[in-house]
């Protein structure tokens, strides 16, 4: 009776640590996750104790902000946060699409709350939201199930012009940040950690990391864009480096910007 005392006790101290443990979810596109570890959200749970939090990449290729919720994938995630996790949103790579063509995976653009209805390629009805409208409902969920979001621009594809690297998408970025700065929640310039970077490496050293087209990282690369994410969640002193790997504590932290939007 004794062992066996024991062994329930032991059970219920490990349920009781791992219950108390935060996850650090990650939700966006292929640059976070991809084949091969070729998205920044696999290796980045290497920047972590995972003894103090676990990762767990539920990035999607090929998806916007808008197809992430239709397709049921942000529902799968948002059943499991639990109080004390942490949400890493990045999204706006697959938001300029057509809303009603090819993939049908664009959103409106903006982050106001217009709405418009299309008929899809397979005919079915759906109203599409803004881009900030379904960026608003990941931080407002994940805000009442008692955990913290925060909100990344876009990682950076290696289109050169005059030897200097594009920064960002479009305007995903900086509707990211407006997004972010209203909800009252952290904002990490993702975009600018790595285009500097990039521009000190040059546009030769930075082509070697993308093999395939220019948004799709090797390993290599996917690393150091994990890395880069840890310096700017260092930059914000985001509470997640209480919970870093000596690989993450290793990583220099990237100033923070003087205000939340990002240079373009």
């Amino acid at each position: 009776m004794k062992l066996q005392s024991v062994l329930f006790m032991t059970i219920l101290t490990v349920t009781a640590a791992a219950a108390q443990t935060p996850t650090i979810w990650v939700i966006g596109d292929s640059t976070a996750s991809n084949v091969n570890r070729r998205g920044w959200a696999d290796p980045f749970a290497d920047y972590f104790d995972q003894g103090k939090a676990r990762t767990f990449n539920r990035a999607r290729a090929g998806r916007s902000s808008r197809t992430f919720v239709t397709e049921g994938l942000w529902e799968k995630v948002r059943i499991e946060l639990k109080p004390g996790d942490y949400l890493l949103i990045q999204f706006g790579h697959n938001d300029g699409s057509a809303p009603d063509k090819d993939r049908a995976r664009g959103s409106l653009p903006g982050i106001g709350e217009e709405a418009q209805e299309f008929t899809l390629p397979n005919g079915s009805r759906e109203v599409v939201h803004t881009f900030g409208h379904y960026m608003r409902k990941f931080i407002a969920e994940t805000k009442a199930a008692g955990a913290n979001p925060i909100v990344l621009s876009l990682t950076v594809r290696s289109i050169w012009i005059e030897g200097k690297v594009e920064r960002g998408s479009g305007q995903f970025g900086k509707w990211s940040a407006e997004v972010a700065k209203a909800e009252g929640v952290p904002f990490v310039d993702v975009t600018n950690a790595i285009a500097d970077q990039y521009d000190r490496m040059g546009e030769a050293n930075v082509k070697a990391w993308f093999p395939e087209d220019h948004t799709h990282t090797s390993p290599e690369g996917a690393d150091f864009n994990a890395s880069m994410v840890v310096a700017g969640l260092k930059g914000i002193n985001s509470p997640l480096a209480a919970f870093l790997s000596a690989k993450g504590q290793a990583v220099e932290q990237f100033p923070a910007l003087p205000t939340s939007t990002p240079r373009v």
